[in-house]
């Protein structure tokens, strides 16, 4: 099994998406990319931690590649918003990409590049790409939090 780490917006409608994938063996969501230690959904929600609010995937190799967990992950926020997704905004919500080896940051890097080439856009893509630091687990009540209230998403 292999990580790959995701943040997108809010964690909770990233987390449903990447459970849907076949191959994902299972996700957390959770804080990354900040220098508070320990911190709480209060604290990051603060912006005074640099989290970003993140998914992390794990997943088969054998039955999902990376490249198509960039693809989800790609198509399913929009990767032009600095700091926000939707009507929410602030640093926790930042599009980042967190990467646990040169592989994934390479591969990373050129789907970023393939996107941008595309003219998908009009707007600059701001995607952050970054190594995966430390991974603090956000509290139970935000794991799986759609699936245990049956919903489906929670994108506008």
């Amino acid at each position: 099994m292999e990580k790959a780490t995701f943040g997108a917006g809010c964690f909770w409608g990233v987390e449903a998406t990447f459970r849907e994938v076949e191959g994902v063996t299972a996700t957390r969501v959770g804080y990354l990319g900040g220098t508070f230690k320990n911190p709480t959904y209060r604290d990051v929600c603060s912006g005074r931690t640099g989290h970003a609010e993140v998914v992390e995937v794990t997943y088969d190799p054998e039955k999902v590649s990376y490249d198509d967990l960039l693809k989800v992950f790609w198509e399913n926020h929009d990767p032009t918003q600095l700091n926000r997704q939707g009507p929410d905004h602030g640093e926790q919500y930042r599009t980042a990409i967190f990467f646990h080896s040169p592989e994934q940051e390479a591969e990373a890097q050129a789907s970023k590049q393939r996107l941008e080439q595309a003219g998908r856009y009009r707007k600059p893509i701001v995607t952050q790409i970054a190594p995966a630091t430390e991974f603090y687990e956000a509290e139970d009540y935000h794991q799986q939090y759609l699936e245990k209230r049956g919903l489906a998403s929670c994108h506008i």
